[in-house]
């Protein structure tokens, strides 16, 4: 729960694939100062609570809030760091106390703390009818202040999510305030309140152990219990809760079929500019999300900055082709201050119906390549790209941006009116495309059996200025089979990173 919520390009299940590696409980004593004031407290926000129970399709939907918080020092934000160094080995994570940072619990992947609370439902006879566990993520979207003194507002991230290959990630709650701890609405299995028949219960929802030591929390701080009434539902009622809404927007989303690509207009050039101040670091990440559809090989593919400065690129209408848009890259200092700018070629206007929005060329290439790693077998039809800050895939780098605005399309890309448009890529944060369309999807009539690699690089053309371009291919091999119309792909894990199978259903596009 307190994920992030999706968005028109980008779904929740797609945004929260990653590893699975056990948990492991804290080893050792607490130290001499665990009389000190704990990380972190639990609280209810009232006594007794009302739920309600609706079915839509067949489908159970319980709505409603425990209203159980978790409450910061008033003193000292509550801050974990989760990062890896490789994909073989597993996430760690950290408290950062003022000089006193202290390892926790190992999280399963970057959704946030792993096993964090149970919470336990009884009826009124005691009898336990419902327990299950739950991952904490602090980074929820309406931290409230619980007391008057606490900062304006929180420097933390919205939401605990990433790609199957994120580094780092940084979760918080600020000092004085609190976030949901049950604040989720959500089909049965997929939320806090798991189904239960109308009537009344009593539900007390307790920090685990493991982290009741890891935050030093003593047991009377450390839990929370609560009335509760569960009502059944009419079904208008169950529209306004958003039943259907929430089945839709949660299915895990996927490129459907669309016709090819349009030839692109000719590239833009112009006079390069020596870059100065800090400047990105474009990385691609290992094809992801890899399944085999008929004669086509889908996939998804990543490519992030790793600073320590933003890739922003601005858009100027051509005067004479209204299709195109004149690209400069913008430099800046440490600070944040403009100092500079170059161009880097061009945008283009994407006129097809699944994309009526503003393309920026050569960001990205992907390719299937033959086993020696170097040959072209097919290339992929996409060519030019909306760039927006999709995934979290390592908030620990320096300079990353913890809340970039743009996150989706609706605020990169900019529409057929637009004099102008800028397209950025945020330190520590990267653009996900999902190759699950005709013409961009690999066809695989002519490819024969055998083991290729999909090759992702980032910024082929060096048309973009930054640190560094040796760390912009990536390579995942693949093994191809089956028939002319039904072929398969087995794919090896990356390190510990082991990929749920990938569900295709019908999605919004890039």
């Amino acid at each position: 729960m307190n994920h992030r919520p999706p968005v028109v390009r980008r779904t929740a299940r797609s945004l929260l694939i990653v590893a699975a590696v056990a948990s492991t409980a804290l080893a050792g004593a607490v130290p001499a100062e665990a009389a000190a004031r704990p990380a972190l407290t639990l609280e209810a926000s009232r006594s007794t609570v009302t739920v309600y129970r609706y079915t839509d399709d067949g489908d159970t939907f319980m709505a409603g809030d425990l209203g159980v918080y978790v409450v910061a020092d008033r003193k000292q934000a509550f801050e974990v760091r989760s990062e890896r160094k490789d994909y073989g080995s597993a996430i760690r994570a950290t408290l950062v106390r003022k000089g006193h940072d202290r390892p926790l619990p190992v999280p399963a992947d970057f959704t946030g703390l792993t096993d964090f609370s149970r919470t336990t439902f009884t009826n009124a006879k005691g009898k336990v009818v419902a327990s299950s566990t739950a991952t904490f993520c602090p980074n929820v979207y309406q931290p409230v202040r619980r007391t008057p003194e606490a900062p304006a507002t929180s420097p933390y991230p919205e939401g605990c999510y990433g790609n199957p290959y994120s580094l780092g990630a940084v979760w918080g709650v600020q000092a004085g305030y609190a976030a949901s701890l049950s604040g989720y609405d959500g089909y049965e299995g997929d939320g806090s309140l798991p189904d239960l028949a109308p009537g009344t219960y009593t539900a007390t929802t307790a920090v685990t152990s493991a982290y009741r030591l890891a935050l030093r929390i003593p047991d009377a701080q450390a839990q929370a219990t609560v009335k509760v009434t569960v009502v059944k539902g009419e079904d208008d009622e169950c529209l306004e809760a958003g039943c259907r809404w929430a089945a839709t927007t949660r299915a895990s989303a996927k490129r459907a079929a669309a016709a090819g690509v349009e030839k692109a207009p000719a590239r833009l050039t112009g006079k390069k500019a020596k870059p100065s101040g800090p400047l990105p670091d474009l990385r691609s990440l290992p094809a992801w999300g890899i399944v085999a559809d008929g004669h086509y090989l889908n996939f998804s593919a990543t490519v992030w900055n790793a600073g320590p400065g933003r890739l922003v690129v601005d858009g100027f209408r051509d005067s004479k082709n209204a299709d195109l848009m004149n690209a400069y890259q913008y430099f800046f200092t440490a600070s944040g201050k403009q100092k500079g700018y170059a161009p880097v070629g061009g945008m283009e206007w994407d006129a097809r119906s699944q994309h009526q929005h503003w393309h920026f060329k050569d960001f990205a290439r992907y390719r299937l390549v033959a086993a020696d790693q170097k040959t072209p077998v097919v290339d992929s039809g996409k060519e030019a790209f909306c760039l927006a800050n999709t995934d979290a895939v390592d908030y620990t780098v320096k300079g990353a941006s913890w809340k970039p605005e743009n996150t989706d399309l609706s605020t990169a890309c900019g529409d057929r009116q637009a004099l102008g448009v800028r397209e950025v890529l945020d330190t520590g944060s990267g653009d996900t495309y999902e190759q699950f369309r005709e013409g961009q999807a690999f066809d695989l009539t002519t490819v024969k059996n055998g083991t290729y690699s999909i090759e992702v690089t980032a910024n082929p053309d060096t048309v973009l200025y930054e640190r560094s371009t040796k760390n912009n291919v990536s390579l995942r091999q693949v093994a191809i089979g089956g028939s002319k119309n039904h072929r398969t792909v087995k794919v090896a894990k990356v390190g510990v990173i082991d990929e749920p199978p990938v569900e295709m259903e019908e999605d919004l596009h890039r």
